[in-house]
């Protein structure tokens, strides 16, 4: 089986432990796995499908962060704002790229539904702890129907490949400002920021935190495709065509969060919310007005999935 093919829909577990604890993973319901070459033949006669990654597999691949939070004591920075370590901005600025990420404790979960959420081809190597609720996850994951909708951007930041471009995406996807990356600007999106530009000048560039914010408000709120209240520490994809959209809502705080608020440009019908570890729920106190929707959600976890019509 290539590898291509293994990770077509799914983030994949990439699993040294011995064979030995292969009833722990099928209870955990992984069917597949990426194991080291020589333990290979002994996960296939175990029943699983396998892909062999080598020491240079892995090592070929962009190595990702763990996601979620860093205390103030870990992170020197002047924001008053929760320090989020995320990946999405790695994975829109390199699609088609290939990832691995090593995963400690507590964090198998949000990496796994990181990664579906942007469409990642990444292989990650949890903590033996997480292996029941990254099952449970996969689970899940695999119970969200493909819809295959291009991205939402408001935003096309062309990328001159210099590290000041790279905190700045970061900063932006910290944001929830919708945005993609391009090699020269683009017709389709409400602004282009090029840094070096008339608008958007080098020097000031070398102060990521504030280029970011004033990205934001050249773009202004009012014309934000996508609005986020009530915290912090949930980042957003949102996916659409004329009629359909999908958002994607990542927890990185470690808790749940309870009655987060959602503002989309347009008028939407939102169908119904997945929510990992529950039923599936209906959005709450939607109101459409003055050219937009907002909407609640109840109890949210490390990740959720709201599926919307545009409205008649």
């Amino acid at each position: 089986m290539s590898l291509l093919l293994f990770l077509a829909t799914l983030p994949s577990l990439y699993w040294a432990q011995p064979v030995e604890t292969a009833p722990a993973v099928k209870q955990a319901g992984i069917e597949r796995l990426c194991v080291p070459v020589d333990a290979a033949a002994a996960w296939r006669a175990a029943g699983f499908a396998v892909v062999p990654l080598g020491e240079k597999d892995r090592s070929e691949r962009t190595k990702l962060q763990a996601p979620g939070l860093r205390s103030r004591a870990e992170v020197a920075s002047a924001s008053v704002r929760p320090w989020v370590f995320a990946n999405g901005w790695r994975f829109l600025r390199k699609p088609d790229g290939r990832y691995w990420g090593d995963v400690p404790a507590g964090k198998g979960a949000l990496a796994a539904a990181e990664a579906f959420a942007y469409g990642a081809d990444a292989v990650l190597a949890i903590d033996p702890a997480d292996l029941e609720v990254l099952g449970r996850m996969l689970a899940f994951l695999s119970s969200v129907p493909d819809l295959g909708l291009p991205a939402a951007a408001d935003i096309a930041v062309v990328d001159d490949g210099t590290p000041p471009v790279a905190e700045i995406l970061n900063l932006m996807a910290r944001r929830s400002l919708l945005f993609k990356v391009v090699q020269k600007e683009a017709p389709d999106v409400a602004l282009n920021v090029r840094i070096g530009s008339k608008e958007f000048p080098r020097k000031e560039a070398q102060n990521p935190e504030a280029f970011a914010l004033s990205v934001r408000r050249r773009l202004t709120d009012e014309n934000r495709s996508l609005r986020l209240y009530g915290s912090e520490v949930v980042l957003a994809r949102l996916v659409r065509d004329a009629g359909r959209a999908r958002l994607h809502l990542l927890n990185y705080g470690g808790r749940m969060i309870d009655g987060l608020r959602v503002r989309l440009l347009g008028s939407w019908v939102p169908d119904e919310a997945h929510v990992f570890g529950q039923a599936r729920t209906a959005a709450e106190d939607v109101v459409t007005a003055g050219g937009a929707t907002e909407f609640s959600l109840g109890l949210l976890g490390p990740y959720a999935v709201v599926d919307l019509r545009a409205a008649n």
